[in-house]
Parts: C-alpha cells; sequence; structure tokens
C-alpha cells in the first residue's frame, strides 16, 4: 500500500498534467493482455501522447477546479487516460486503428480542446486530416492564384514567341 506522500505527490503529478493538457480520452482496458498493453502504450508514444492508467478518486480529485472535472465525474470499472499536448488528431487516429484491432480496448469520453466530447466526436476526428495536411492543403489554396498569375504572365511572352518563330520559318517577315 502506498504512503499518504507518495500519493500526494501522483495526486500533484496527475494535476499539473491535466492543467498543462486539453486533450484526453478515457478509455476502458478491461481484460487486456500484456503484449496488447505493450503494443498500446508504444502506439500512443508513436502518437505523441501520454498513458497512465489511474484509480478513478485520483483522476476525480486531480480535476478538481479544471475544464476536464466534467470527464471525470461520474468514473466506474477499470479506466484509463491518454492524452496529449499536440496533435489530438494524430492521437485519435492511432487510437482508432488499435481499437479496431483490439476490441478489449474501448473508449469512454474524451476532452478535445477543453470541451468533453462522446465516443462518436472522437471516431470523426480520427477522420479528419493532419495538421500537415490541412497547413499544405491551405498553403496550396494560398500558393494558386500567383501562379496562376504568373502563368498568364509568362503566356504572353510564350504566345508572341511562337507568332514570331512561325513568321520567320514561313518568311512573312520581309527586309
Amino acid at each position: 500500500m502506498k504512503k499518504r506522500s507518495d500519493k500526494e505527490k501522483d495526486l500533484a503529478f496527475l494535476r499539473g498534467e491535466f492543467e498543462a493538457v486539453n486533450n484526453i480520452f478515457l478509455a476502458g482496458f478491461a481484460k487486456m493482455k500484456v503484449g496488447q498493453d505493450y503494443q498500446l502504450r508504444k502506439t500512443v508514444k508513436e502518437a505523441g501522447g501520454e498513458y497512465k492508467v489511474v484509480k478513478n478518486n485520483l483522476a476525480q480529485k486531480a480535476s478538481e477546479g479544471l475544464n476536464s472535472e466534467p470527464l471525470f465525474a461520474n468514473l466506474a470499472g477499470m479506466n484509463s487516460i491518454v492524452y496529449t499536448k499536440g496533435d489530438v488528431v494524430a492521437l485519435a487516429k492511432a487510437l482508432t486503428g488499435y481499437a479496431k484491432t483490439n476490441p478489449v480496448f474501448v473508449f469512454k469520453a474524451g476532452l478535445v480542446e477543453g470541451r468533453v466530447v462522446d465516443v462518436k466526436s472522437i471516431t470523426e476526428l480520427s477522420t479528419m486530416p493532419s495538421k500537415e495536411e490541412i497547413y499544405a492543403k491551405l498553403l496550396y489554396v494560398i500558393q494558386a492564384p500567383a501562379q496562376q498569375l504568373v502563368t498568364v504572365m509568362n503566356a504572353v511572352g510564350r504566345n508572341l514567341a511562337v507568332v514570331v518563330d512561325q513568321g520567320v520559318k514561313e518568311n512573312k517577315f520581309q527586309d
């Protein structure tokens, strides 16, 4: 059994983590095997997230007065939390992919950008493009008009050169 001082350290650490993140997924992991748990932790780490198994009371106390309080209000059963300070879409994609191959891992709820969301919203979030894809599309949209303007401006000179070349080949110009 843990000492009270160790429990207070765990509570302070978890509270600090909850204050620092706005993206948390609450999941059930009952009946997971050690190998599945190891793979889940690896998947979460690769997606830039953190995975913790916590006691329900500890999570509830750590979230008191924070945005995440409603997420942990009525916890029951075996729960784990997955959170990230980075790209929430990448983490949602990784977790959804893992859940498809391991049905014992189930989502219960989530906190995305400070708002509590349900399982359906987490699944929808996982289908969104990543930040890099969105940035690439935005950059393309911004660059497209400038690229088209340059193409049109070059076309005038190119067309003039073609007309002059044809005139020279057909001896249309007299000295």
